[in-house]
């Protein structure tokens, strides 16, 4: 994920009071810090393993939601606001969630599209669910 990807989604976790978790991957601290572009520190989680830290995170009762192309997938007007704690899971642009993580999600959210795109930039992606699930949408 590139650097303004990174600080476009800390923007909109900000404005919808969510944070931000990432793997501590060697170029994501150096990507943060040129993409956050707020006037305070950001609200961000490191995960360590992504697939364990998902996996906690179930396991404490939070819902964990895919951004992903599925067949059982909801249609983005159809996400109803979160009543629960949630995580929305971000693919890769092109590969998607990976398929080891797929088994770890609770729903896939789908952002339907008509052109010859295949998906959406992560940042845009993750900003539209993100205000979805907050009810601002």
């Amino acid at each position: 994920m590139h650097g303004a990807n990174l600080g476009t989604l800390l923007r909109t976790c900000d404005a919808v009071g969510a944070c931000l978790a990432v793997p501590r991957l060697p170029w994501v601290p150096e990507a943060l810090a040129r993409g956050n572009t707020l006037r305070r520190p950001a609200c961000v989680h490191w995960t360590g393993d992504p697939l364990t830290w998902l996996a906690r995170q179930r396991a404490g009762g939070r819902r964990v939601l895919g951004v992903e192309l599925a067949e059982e997938a909801v249609r983005l007007a159809d996400l109803p606001m979160a009543r629960t704690p949630t995580v929305a899971v971000l693919g890769h642009e092109r590969e998607g969630i990976p398929p080891e993580a797929l088994d770890l999600l609770d729903a896939v959210v789908e952002i339907p599209m008509i052109g010859v795109g295949a998906s959406l930039n992560v940042a845009v992606a993750g900003s539209l669910v993100l205000y979805k699930l907050a009810g601002f949408a």
